[in-house]
């Protein structure tokens, strides 16, 4: 694997993430039991965007550069937490900043330097557990959790070209061992074929209550670009589907898409 996201750390895809990422937290944080979360492909924790990778690319100065100043009401709480961590958060720091003292987060990275820099940003944190192993093996070996409440997020990087199809058939194998589980899982948009295949698959898997959330810069028809990017949750808490899409409206809004196809959807792919 060569994937490296610290070259695309705060772009647009990343706040569309990390946005539904901070809704997703705070609504399992409306009961008081204590709730696990499961981090698949956390990378390495936080990132610098002023130097290295990051800036080499600039893609955070059209993502989280366009949201750091004055965001509207509805992306105050991610924009406030960014400010809050300093570097810019990959999920597992903005995970961390959002758990209780009753909660727990576990976080999988199997590239040995990022793992290693996530291993030394969690230490002696008892809350935190770093696993250097295989996502996909985890998502059936560490659940269920002790915890009768859990959010799962899967990011991975779809370098090899089976990860669509993958992900769809280890979200079933997750959802079958925790079948009251949260799951949260990104992918990009690059062509509208290849999504459609994943939401079908989704469906013949037989899991219910399925949920995808989507933002596109602009109409999704050349495969060589990111055009856009999704959510698919699986048992969204509730108030997701009301609440997400003025929350992505607002997103592309100080994104400033203005391209043909610019827009977002929240549709329920599978009903309860």
């Amino acid at each position: 694997m060569n994937y490296r996201h610290a070259f695309h750390a705060g772009n647009f895809a990343d706040c569309m993430k990390h946005v539904l990422l901070v809704w997703l937290l705070r609504a399992m944080a409306r009961k008081p039991a204590g709730f696990f979360v499961l981090d698949t492909h956390s990378g390495r924790g936080r990132y610098d965007l002023e130097v290295g990778p990051a800036a080499l690319t600039g893609e955070w100065r059209s993502g989280i550069g366009r949201l750091l100043g004055d965001p509207p009401e509805e992306l105050s709480d991610y924009v406030g937490l960014v400010r809050q961590c300093g570097l810019y958060p990959g999920s597992p720091v903005l995970i961390r900043a959002l758990l209780r003292p009753q909660d727990r987060l576990v976080c999988c990275e199997l590239q040995p330097d990022e793992f290693s820099a996530l291993k030394r940003l969690f230490r002696g944190d008892d809350h935190v557990a770093v696993h250097h192993r295989d996502a996909w093996e985890a998502l059936g070996a560490l659940l269920p959790p002790t915890e009768r409440r859990a959010l799962v997020l899967v990011d991975p990087p779809y370098e090899p070209l089976d990860d669509f199809s993958r992900l769809a058939e280890r979200l079933s194998i997750g959802h079958g061992r925790f079948p009251s589980g949260v799951f949260a899982a990104w992918y990009p948009i690059k062509h509208r074929a290849r999504v459609r295949q994943f939401h079908i698959a989704l469906r013949e898997t037989g899991v219910r209550d399925i949920v995808a959330a989507e933002l596109w810069l602009r109409e999704p028809l050349d495969a060589t670009r990111l055009n856009g990017c999704g959510l698919a949750v699986i048992n969204p808490p509730f108030r997701f589907g009301a609440e997400a899409p003025p929350i992505l409206h607002a997103l592309l809004a100080r994104l400033g898409a203005s391209e043909p196809g610019a827009g977002i959807v929240v549709e329920r792919l599978v009903d309860e």
